[in-house]
């Protein structure tokens, strides 16, 4: 079963969009948009940068056979442009950002290194935590991502250069800015942000762990986010984020 809809953006200028496919995966109805961090990364990617496109949910379990065709051996998310199939997502995030280029479209690259890198072992740690069936280890494995986590609360809260003011003689305490990079969404959150939200169901559902409440800077970041039709309009909903991990999650045997 493959769902199309069209999501249709105000882009910044005249001459025609390009013809532009999505192929995302389907959560478990089968139509709804599925747990997939790398498919909604593309579709935040895409909705940004103000062109007009078309999402199809692809169901991994009816693979359509002219899906195959189009695509044989790939799993969502891939696109097409313009009639070419697009596979590799990183590559996918470069042409994206080569192409649908200003003045016509915004350009999403993060000005400042540092945002591209901030949460970098995030999900690596959530990863080795939610899948250990070891209770002796659990506490180790909780601590360091809850450090993780911590490295990503303090760059969030650090000021970028621009939000110092040269000539005050206060020292700026802390930064109040939305998302990595400043006050708009860039290719890093795209990034983050969907794997950070992930982090947060499911290690909240499996281990009854929270983000700790004195990380203003990580919980600023994601209440950013959940305000922005770009992130919440193109993530999967919990309970399908839950579902996802039922198997991954192992239970703490005793």
């Amino acid at each position: 079963m493959m769902i199309k809809s069209a999501v249709t953006m105000t882009s910044n200028g005249g001459g025609r969009d390009p013809d532009i496919e999505l192929f995302v995966k389907a959560g478990s109805d089968g139509e709804s948009i599925g747990n997939c961090p790398f498919s909604q990364r593309l579709f935040m990617i895409l909705w940004l940068k103000g062109v007009v496109f078309n999402v199809t949910t692809v169901d991994l379990k009816r693979k359509p056979a002219d899906l195959h065709n189009l695509a044989p051996g790939t799993h969502p998310p891939f696109l097409t442009f313009n009639g070419e199939v697009k596979t590799d997502i990183n590559k996918i995030e470069e042409f994206l950002e080569e192409v649908l280029a200003p003045p016509k479209y915004p350009k999403l690259a993060a000005k400042h290194r540092e945002s591209n890198t901030a949460g970098i072992d995030i999900f690596a740690k959530f990863s080795a935590y939610i899948k250990n069936t070891r209770p002796d280890a659990n506490g180790a494995l909780e601590k360091s991502l809850t450090k993780a986590l911590k490295k990503l609360d303090e760059y969030l809260n650090s000021p970028l250069p621009e939000e110092i003011d040269a000539d005050s003689m206060e020292e700026e305490k802390s930064s109040n800015r939305s998302f990595l990079d400043g006050n708009e969404l860039t290719l890093a959150d795209c990034n983050l942000l969907p794997k950070l939200h992930i982090v947060k169901v499911v290690a909240k559902k499996y281990r009854n762990y929270d983000i700790p409440s004195d990380m203003t800077g990580v919980w600023r970041y994601l209440n950013s986010a959940y305000s922005r039709d770009e992130f919440t309009n193109t993530c999967a909903a919990d309970k399908e984020i839950e579902m996802a991990y039922q198997d991954v999650a192992k239970r703490l045997v005793k």
